[in-house]
């Protein structure tokens, strides 16, 4: 990549490189678009997708398997936010709208979010599309093996999860409220800790469209999945705001039909490297 032919911010974040004897890399550089949009570098490498038979809430889905990119990739460090989409869209559709503009935009479908990629793709400077499920998985875990992507067990500090004022048991309400954020809302990006790659709100705020139709796991390793041919609904990962912290684990998987505009449900972007 040229970066003196983009419209680019070039940072460097003096990321120690990670490795665990295997080809996990930490990112390095991180470039900003002229919409303030930034992405991390992910360095291709290796990791176990899925989870463990031991892991706790575990789904049947979820099956240990041996994953292998060899493209690098830049992840958005956050969700595109409502500021974002309504510069590009010009309207905001989100449920959650007096959250504010830095506040993940939601009730878009993958259809929405496809049109949106087109509208930035047609600008003629760098090419966008939503991650594959497994890029999705490898940037969340960033170089980790455990349930989450910060160790073993979830709490209210670590993730926007549980806020909702209605059903779920053991809530993070009062700790929305110290914060001074909005329950039964999704929080500002970037007010919980990113992961070890510089990259916020993977777990937990809202769910997070991938490109991939839904579908079974492969039995054996495998390089460059972007899952099944055809399918009836279309990944989503990483739980929301509204519900159980289980969700937010790093392997969990969820689906939803590609038209479907949800208060929990938004996106966010990887920008493909030559």
């Amino acid at each position: 990549m040229k970066y003196s032919l983009l419209p680019f911010i070039v940072l460097l974040l003096g990321l120690s490189a990670f490795t665990d004897g295997k080809t996990h890399i930490a990112p390095l550089s991180m470039v900003t678009n002229d919409l303030g949009m930034q992405f991390v570098l992910i360095h291709p490498g290796t990791f176990m997708m899925g989870s463990p038979e031991k892991e706790e809430h575990r789904g049947e889905d979820e099956f240990l398997h041996q994953v292998t990119l060899t493209k690098a990739f830049y992840m958005q460090i956050t969700e595109v936010t409502q500021g974002q989409w309504k510069a590009v869209m010009g309207r905001n559709p989100s449920n959650s709208d007096d959250c504010g503009m830095n506040c993940p935009v939601e009730r878009v479908s993958w259809l929405d979010c496809r049109e949106f990629i087109e509208k930035l793709n047609a600008k003629g400077k760098e090419r966008y599309r939503l991650p594959t499920e497994a890029e999705w998985e490898y940037a969340c875990r960033a170089g980790t093996d455990t349930p989450y992507y910060w160790g073993d067990s979830i709490d209210c500090t670590k993730a926007m999860y549980a806020n909702n004022t209605y059903k779920v048991p053991g809530t993070c309400v009062e700790d929305a409220k110290k914060k001074k954020l909005l329950t039964d809302s999704p929080a500002p990006v970037k007010s919980f800790p990113s992961n070890a790659w510089g990259i916020y709100d993977m777990a937990g705020n809202v769910w997070e469209w991938c490109q991939d139709w839904y579908g079974a796991y492969p039995r054996g390793s495998v390089v460059d999945p972007e899952g099944p041919p055809s399918g009836h609904k279309r990944v989503r990962r990483g739980g929301s705001f509204f519900k159980y912290g289980w969700y937010c684990r790093s392997a969990n998987r969820n689906a939803a039909i590609e038209y479907d505009r949800l208060r929990t449900l938004g996106f966010r972007l990887i920008i493909i490297v030559p």
